[in-house]
């Protein structure tokens, strides 16, 4: 991570038989490590070689007492544990190792206590994030910090093609899976299962898909778009919103995604589902690449941002990105929106969404866009429901009411393009 690698990277590179358990781990890891990093510098203010500052802030941030109070292991095995892959790799180090855990667990209560006062340790997320939050969400942030250290629900997207939520659900049942409906297509398992133990995954009845995500397909055909309707998706991997698209209506689909590697995602994705698209590796900054001179009826833009909205899925972004980030990250919305709206027909519409909860990448982007746009204006129907943040009953357009459903973070602004 401090090289620059997401977990995802480095997870893909686990034997598949490890790599549930070594998930855990890291996961929760990722979500104390703010707290162990300030125990670390009290108990070693200077720091250790680099595979051993890695050791020991994984095991603080495990014995962390939120975390080591639910664990089924004791803390002081998780000691010996640690001491002993420390002999193995880092004999040197070892007896370090082994004298600071233990004066952690001596003094544990006293020194969770003193690092509560620097937010980074109490929030776990990085100061720059936690102070663009306070801006961003006076009255939410700390409810927002506080979700994202939470585990993300597993969340399915039922083909409406194959069947009801409601029915899902009770095929579910039948299974012996305990879940509910949460959205029009949404269903939220109470406990995350493997897809292969979900009825019909195979054969395409069902996909993984977070409700907040389940929104984009229904906002951008809204009271329906004509059969054989040109659509394109701008940034299209892994291909979720491409399917969810062609399971909801009869649509001539152009996917693209600049990563190639990533494009073959959308394939097994639509192969599974038995939908067809178009699919080209491409940059939709450059359409003069890739594009045959047909305007779109209608244009999907999930554009690359910050993911300050999905952290309890991928816990390592907080500390991958960095404050400088996200204004770069919001010049490449930018550009995407100017480069793609020539190629939308006149009275068609463009759905522009992030994974993101910091307005830099939503709000600001589009009133930006706005001004310098005038065919464009906010669609009156369906409304678009802006700022969504991973908070119960936050689903806006197309939520279940009182389900009591934590979404991802996300951004939404409907387009439309009017003559010229």
């Amino acid at each position: 991570m401090r090289a620059g690698q997401s977990l995802n990277e480095a997870l893909a590179r686990c034997p598949a038989e490890a790599r549930p358990g070594t998930q855990a781990l890291v996961f929760q890891v990722m979500r104390t490590l703010g707290a162990a990093q300030a125990a670390r510098q009290q108990l070693a203010p200077k720091n250790p070689p680099p595979a051993v500052d890695a050791l020991l802030l994984t095991v603080l941030a495990l014995l962390w007492p939120e975390v080591a109070d639910g664990a089924t292991y004791a803390p002081h095995t998780v000691v010996n544990q640690a001491v002993e892959a420390a002999k193995k790799r880092h004999t040197a180090s070892a007896s370090f190792i082994n004298a600071v855990l233990r004066r952690f667990l001596r003094e544990r209560e006293a020194i969770v206590q003193a690092v509560q006062a620097d937010p980074v340790a109490r929030y776990n997320h990085p100061r720059w994030w936690i102070e663009r939050l306070q801006a961003d969400w006076p009255t939410q942030w700390q409810a927002i910090l506080q979700a994202n250290n939470q585990r993300a629900p597993m969340t399915l997207r039922v083909n409406a093609r194959r069947g009801s939520a409601t029915a899902y659900v009770q095929r579910l049942a039948e299974a012996g899976i305990a879940a509910r409906v949460v959205g029009p297509q949404a269903v939220q398992l109470a406990e995350p299962h493997p897809v292969q133990q979900l009825p019909g995954f195979a054969d395409g009845d069902v996909s993984v898909q977070d409700a907040a995500a389940q929104l984009a397909a229904p906002l951008l055909i809204g009271d329906g778009l004509p059969a054989g309707a040109r659509v394109l998706d701008a940034c299209a991997a892994p291909g979720g919103k491409t399917a969810h698209l062609l399971e909801l209506a009869e649509l001539d689909v152009l996917a693209i995604d600049s990563d190639a590697t990533r494009l073959q995602r959308v394939h097994d994705t639509l192969s599974r589902l038995s939908l067809h698209a178009q699919t080209r590796a491409a940059d939709a900054r450059t359409p003069d690449t890739w594009w045959d001179g047909k305007p779109f009826d209608a244009i999907l833009l999930d554009a690359p941002c910050s993911a300050s909205g999905i952290v309890r899925r991928h816990p390592d972004v907080r500390w991958l990105r960095r404050a400088s980030d996200i204004a770069t990250l919001a010049q490449t919305q930018a550009q995407l929106l100017d480069a793609l709206w020539p190629l939308l027909k006149e009275g068609g519409r463009l759905l522009f969404c992030t994974c993101s909860v910091f307005k830099a990448e939503g709000q600001a982007v589009i009133d930006a866009f706005l001004q310098r746009q005038s065919t464009a204006s906010l669609a009156a129907q369906p409304a678009s429901p802006g700022h969504l943040l991973p908070l119960a009953d936050n689903l806006g357009n197309g939520g279940a009411p009182g389900s009591g459903a934590s979404p991802d973070g996300f951004f939404y602004a409907l387009l439309a393009k009017a003559p010229t």
